[in-house]
């Protein structure tokens, strides 16, 4: 049976690509998907290029003001409203939520229009949308085991399906990891998230400096960073004499990960389950203003399988990471464990899984209205 699914999503590259990965599992199975996002969420190339996309009203707020959570409050319900109209537009049969307020409009449509929604947890922590909307959906799709704030009450909703990842992400899986033997160029990717990081930007280039001559002369650095940020950087690499390339996006990030030996980054949700999908060890700096600490809670279990190591954002110096980059290049066993390590905490499958689950929320329902 071929169903009509409608996916709310927007904001950040975290939410966006897992929400993409799903709609192109979905579409392989004949299924017909419309996109609801806010502007945002169309700013990244190439994801929903099958699907039919609208954009709808959403917004947030902060603080104590009043006045911005009763704007914010009217912009959820006009974005409600838009969504059950498309909703009905497209005859949908259910709606799957990322989480994150632009996706609360949709949800509520689904639920106004009484059909299954599904929510998907990307992040170790369930993030405040979810927590608000975890009672009033039919499934909780999560990508770890161990989510924080997922009660008692709420387990026997819960699927662990672990987060959707590119296709090209799944493609370079079966590619093997070589370890650099000798004076071999050592590869190392430093990626920042979707909205690139500062810290990155000053801490790997002070830390790539202090290294010892030898081992500056192999390596070969490919550095995202914010378009501010950019010729900083290209300036502290070129004083190094280090080989490098700063880009503010990497288009081609599959491919680039694919190719390295470490990688230096947040613990983002998508980036994380594109280490463990491939199996690339990394350092691991969780952005500390993330809400409820969620990427340290991300990369907890990743370091604890010896995948790579965690550094504070608060308390890490040059030094420190210059410390952890020696280790990563004179250890061939330490790359090798770390990214088999790390290949073992995959969920390739991610992207089926969720569809499954989609499914079977949607074939119950039918059943029950049968009956």
């Amino acid at each position: 049976m071929t169903l009509s699914l409608v996916i709310a999503a927007g904001g950040t590259g975290g939410h966006m690509i897992p929400a993409d990965a799903l709609s192109d599992a979905l579409l392989r199975r004949g299924h017909r998907v419309t996109l609801l996002t806010d502007a945002r969420g169309l700013r990244f190339p190439g994801l929903f290029e099958r699907a039919e996309r609208h954009v709808i009203a959403a917004a947030t707020a902060s603080g104590m003001n009043p006045l911005a959570w009763a704007r914010a409050w009217l912009s959820v319900r006009q974005g409600r409203a838009e969504g059950k109209r498309i909703a009905r537009d497209v005859g949908a049969n259910a709606v799957i939520g990322f989480g994150g307020y632009p996706a609360l409009p949709g949800m509520l449509a689904g639920i106004a229009l009484k059909l299954p929604v599904i929510l998907h947890e990307q992040n170790a922590v369930l993030g405040r949308v979810n927590r608000y909307m975890a009672n009033k959906v039919s499934a909780i799709a999560l990508t770890y085991a161990q989510t924080g704030r997922v009660d008692g009450a709420l387990q026997r909703k819960v699927v662990v399906t672990g987060n959707p990842v590119r296709q090209a992400i799944n493609d370079a899986r079966d590619l093997p990891y070589e370890v650099p033997v000798g004076d071999a160029p050592f590869r190392l990717l430093v990626i920042g998230g979707s909205q690139g990081a500062r810290i990155l930007s000053t801490l790997v280039p002070a830390a790539i400096a202090a290294l010892p001559a030898q081992l500056r002369a192999r390596l070969v650095v490919q550095q995202q960073c914010r378009p501010e940020d950019l010729s900083g950087v290209v300036e502290a690499y070129r004083a190094t004499g280090v080989q490098a390339e700063a880009l503010a996006y990497m288009a081609d990030l599959p491919q680039r990960m694919a190719a390295a030996h470490l990688v230096v980054s947040r613990a983002g949700a998508s980036t994380m389950a594109e280490l463990m999908a491939m199996g690339r060890p990394a350092i691991l700096i969780p952005y500390k203003a993330a809400t409820d600490d969620h990427q340290t809670a991300n990369a907890a279990g990743f370091v604890a399988t010896g995948a790579g190591v965690m550094l504070p954002e608060d308390s890490t110096s040059a030094a420190t990471m210059a410390g952890h980059l020696t280790g990563f290049m004179g250890s061939h066993e330490a790359l090798a464990g770390a990214a088999a390590a790390a290949k073992a905490l995959g969920h390739p499958d991610a992207a089926e899984r969720l569809a499954d689950l989609v499914e079977k929320e949607v074939r119950a329902v039918a059943g029950s209205v049968a009956q």
